[in-house]
């Protein structure tokens, strides 16, 4: 039976904090057990909502790697996952609103890629059967624009390697990319160039750069608008998927955006990069997956109260007895609650710590397995907490049903 000191000590004092971890800590293999509990609760959410920011921020690295300050989309599209393109005619029309300094056009596509180790070192790629079995199946995702023009991208190792862009067949190959698209960077630190096929149509990877891979996309690849013309034909340019729009020294953004709006057909969108950016991830988390994965974050919130609240009903039941001398004491319901509730929080913080820690590891693991961009955010690790502390709250809330019924005239 735990002791406690006497009752003017506890009223003067008010040290509630070190009587809840007395009465955890009189068991070690139960505290243990709890904590584990917490610890699985806490990773099982983070890996939840780890996947979630997988899913949604892994999609938007072009998103933010664009240049321009407004963007324009078709308003056909919610998303940059469809293959939905706009006249290249409307940027023509954007490029001469009041406020407007240039007007990019970005292609996008996707293409089969060989793997350059696939390829025979004793056959040439210009006799390389177009459909020879195995040789098909990756994609990669295309991206075009001409390097001339005002950089479309704010990739700082994209624009230091425009020059190569400008080279027939060339491209700059993403290395974050899946491995199943050959091992592209270290075949680079041997030779200058790497041949390959893609669409059917030879290419060299001339640079790297990094943007990494997505759910959808296995890997990046850049190229000018004129060798994406020879891909893909020259009516492939009266089409774009994206326009970059670069706005005059000292023009007010939502100004210029009103003007566009009100110039532009319906057809297509205007945009800031945030508008964008919440455009693309609100589409992905209200996708099946997405909702799949929110869904497991409430999953393990309610694994985590189930187990906290048999943890702290079942230490009630087992120091009912001191519970009702602490009500002959004087002390109320409210000053046994928390208690509880401490009890609850101290649970939730010894669980949280070895979650968090192991959940970045976890975080590392699918980086390297998948080579989609995914860290440990500092709003993820605020939610989880929060999400921990409102489930030691209702737990312990819960648990307390047991304590009211700690009668002193019933337990003696």
């Amino acid at each position: 039976m735990i002791k406690f000191p006497n009752f003017k000590f506890f009223k003067n004092c008010h040290i509630e904090t070190p009587l809840a971890w007395a009465q955890l800590s009189h068991q070690k293999v139960r505290l243990a057990v709890a904590t584990t509990g917490v610890c699985f609760a806490n990773i099982l959410m983070f890996t939840q909502m780890g996947l979630l920011a997988m899913l949604t921020d892994g999609t938007i690295r072009l998103h933010e790697s664009l240049g321009g300050d407004l963007i324009l989309v078709s308003s056909f599209s919610p998303s940059l996952l469809f293959r939905i393109n706009f006249p290249r005619a409307y940027l023509y029309q954007a490029a001469a609103v009041d406020g407007i300094a240039s007007a990019v056009p970005i292609y996008i596509n996707r293409g089969n890629w060989v793997n350059p180790s696939q390829l025979s070192s004793k056959q040439g790629i210009g006799d390389l059967k177009p459909r020879q079995k195995g040789f098909f199946g990756n994609e990669v995702r295309i991206i075009a624009f001409n390097p001339a023009q005002p950089s479309a991208l704010n990739i700082p190792e994209v624009n230091q390697q425009l020059a190569k862009l400008s080279i027939t067949d060339a491209v700059l190959f993403d290395r974050l990319s899946q491995s199943s698209l050959g091992d592209i960077p270290e075949l680079l630190e041997e030779r200058k160039q790497i041949p390959t096929v893609m669409d059917n149509h030879r290419i060299y990877v001339m640079g790297l750069f990094s943007m990494g891979s997505t759910i959808n996309d296995k890997g990046n690849v850049i190229m000018s608008d004129w060798n994406y013309a020879q891909l893909y034909g020259q009516n492939s340019l009266q089409q774009i998927r994206i326009g970059a729009l670069a706005l005059e020294k000292g023009a007010d953004k939502r100004t210029v955006q009103a003007r566009l709006r009100a110039r532009l057909p319906n057809d297509v969108t205007v945009l800031t990069h945030e508008e964008l950016i919440k455009r693309e991830q609100q589409f992905y988390s209200s996708q099946p997956e997405g909702i799949i994965l929110k869904f497991g974050t409430i999953v393990g919130f309610v694994v985590g109260v189930i187990i906290l609240y048999q943890v702290l009903y079942a230490d009630i039941s087992d120091h009912l007895s001191e519970y009702a001398t602490l009500k002959a004491m004087g002390y109320s319901e409210r000053a046994l609650l928390m208690v509880v509730l401490q009890e609850a929080a101290i649970l939730g913080i010894m669980g949280f710590i070895p979650g968090f820690t192991a959940s970045v590891g976890i975080y590392q693991l699918l980086v390297t397995l998948t080579r989609i961009p995914l860290v440990m955010k500092a709003s993820i690790a605020l939610q989880v907490f929060i999400l921990t502390l409102v489930m030691c709250t209702v737990s312990g809330a819960i648990a307390t049903s047991k304590l009211r019924s700690a009668d002193p005239a019933d337990v003696f």
